[in-house]
């Protein structure tokens, strides 16, 4: 019979932070959000001139 360690589990060792790559993604989120704004705004738009010309 196979002994059974419980509560022996070792923790996942913590990740470094590397600051390039976190850098890299805060930009490429922002640049997202920001195309979806303006977006956002286009499709506002069209919506208003729908409502104005239905």
């Amino acid at each position: 019979m196979e002994q059974q360690n419980r509560g022996d589990k070792k923790s996942p060792q913590k990740k470094k932070l590397n600051f390039k790559t976190c850098q890299k993604n805060t930009i490429k989120s922002l640049n997202e959000i920001e195309y979806f704004l303006n977006n956002f705004k286009k499709f506002t738009r069209y919506v208003k001139i729908f409502k104005i010309f239905k």
